[in-house]
């Protein structure tokens, strides 16, 4: 199955941010199920985030499935906080997945639900403008509750 044949447009927009300094890391968060263990909730984004984590240490492979990934790190903190997907297996790529390849582990982050223009409603992924967080907004010093508002 690719994107195209599954649906995500329903799905809560969610920040992320760091659970160990609060930092904000992505704007354009997604709960998320690891394809290779269904059992492992994690977070991920479509965009790479923008002056808020870097890569650290080696690439690398799980047991799971042939996918090459890179650990990423808050970098206002240095914590580990995901990985990026270098180079996703095909078993993966076939699957049913929302085409993100950054992905944050939920130990290591907390999102919050984005709400639309309007203040009012949840905002969706189907309602998500594109390139986003591409922008070089500043979000180092918004709080929580404004992201709630």
């Amino acid at each position: 199955m690719s994107v195209s044949s599954c649906t995500f447009e329903d799905r809560c927009v969610s920040v992320l941010c760091c659970r160990f300094c609060q930092q904000v890391l992505s704007t354009r968060g997604m709960k998320a199920v690891l394809l290779a263990d269904t059992d492992t909730d994690l977070y991920s984004t479509d965009i790479p985030p923008s002056g808020t984590v870097d890569f650290t240490g080696s690439c690398y492979f799980t047991d799971i499935c042939k996918c090459k990934l890179k650990n990423i790190a808050c970098l206002k903190c240095g914590n580990v906080v995901g990985y990026h997907v270098i180079s996703p297996c095909k078993p993966c790529l076939l699957s049913c997945n929302n085409g993100h390849f950054w992905m944050f582990h939920s130990q290591a982050v907390f999102g919050i639900n984005r709400l639309d223009p309007s203040g009012v409603n949840v905002l969706l992924w189907g309602n998500l403008p594109d390139l986003e967080e591409s922008t070089d907004e500043d979000t180092s010093c918004i709080s929580e509750e404004e992201y709630i508002r």
